[in-house]
């Protein structure tokens, strides 16, 4: 879209309070290829049915690190039918049973985690976003969930010149409830990323 950080910061000022159904039409508007990923973590439901909503067919990258909860699988399932979802599903290049038998899920303070962080989530990811090179990106991140999303905002800018575009970024869990009781969807809660572990940590994808 080729916004400079002085443009994305006013546009950020512009931008807060205005409903993330409106910033999603925006961003859509104006963008070349746009794409939303998930993880089908808590709450992701609620920008999958937003960005759908706007755009029903836009590809939802979903990198599976492939040690998700069984709920987390059931959920995953019941928003591609429900949502209709246009899931473009991205693995690690080994199985968790292989990486299990010779690593296992090496802790956050063993050297080897981030090896494991590179093989079950960022390789993938750079996979996704080298076949689908998009201008913007649409995610669920909001305030208060790490420091460096403390730093970032509705709109931010990648390094790669990607727009990153968080519509629901300045929400709390109790507006993310009200919208999902108000459209009947679903959440689920039993989520693990074995990149982060404890939940402020940052996976990579972000950084």
């Amino acid at each position: 879209m080729g916004f400079t950080q002085e443009q994305v910061q006013k546009l950020n000022t512009q931008l807060k309070g205005i409903p993330p159904g409106e910033i999603i039409s925006w961003a859509i508007k104006n963008a070349q290829k746009a794409v939303v990923t998930t993880n089908f973590r808590p709450y992701e439901v609620a920008i999958l049915h937003a960005v759908t909503d706007v755009q029903g067919d836009i590809p939802v990258i979903w990198c599976d690190t492939g040690y998700n909860t069984p709920n987390t699988y059931r959920h995953a399932e019941e928003l591609i039918s429900r949502l209709g979802l246009n899931i473009d599903l991205y693995v690690p290049k080994q199985t968790s049973s292989h990486r299990d038998a010779v690593m296992g899920i090496p802790g956050i303070e063993d050297p080897r985690h981030a090896t494991f962080t590179e093989q079950v989530k960022l390789e993938p990811f750079r996979r996704a976003m080298e076949f689908h090179k998009p201008d913007v990106w649409f995610t669920n991140l909001r305030k208060g969930q790490t420091a460096l999303r403390d730093s970032l905002d509705i709109l931010s800018l990648g390094r790669d010149g990607v727009l990153k575009v968080s519509p629901f970024y300045h929400w709390s869990d109790t507006q993310l409830d009200t919208y999902l009781t108000d459209r009947n969807l679903p959440n689920e809660h039993k989520y693990f990323d074995p990149t982060k572990v404890l939940d402020n940590r940052e996976c990579g994808l972000h950084t």
